[in-house]
């Protein structure tokens, strides 16, 4: 993966632009093209990297939510 792929860009630009967190579902839905793994991982690397935020919430398999770094004032 090189360091800033088309899809990792992407998903900055979405997850930037939104209003609210997003769930990983919501994001998948503007990437029909992408599957479920390869956003997941990406989503994952960013939030590793402090490009983005993401946390996980629910119980089962779990449902990610993912917002911008600098979403919330005063926050983490």
């Amino acid at each position: 993966m090189s360091a800033k792929d088309k899809l990792t860009e992407t998903l900055i630009e979405i997850i930037n632009k939104a209003s609210e967190p997003l769930q990983t579902k919501e994001i998948e839905a503007k990437l029909p093209t992408e599957t479920r793994t390869k956003i997941i991982n990406r989503l994952r690397d960013l939030a590793v990297k402090g490009e983005i935020k993401g946390k996980t919430v629910g119980s089962g398999k779990g449902t990610w939510i993912w917002w911008r770094k600098n979403a919330f004032n005063g926050g983490n």
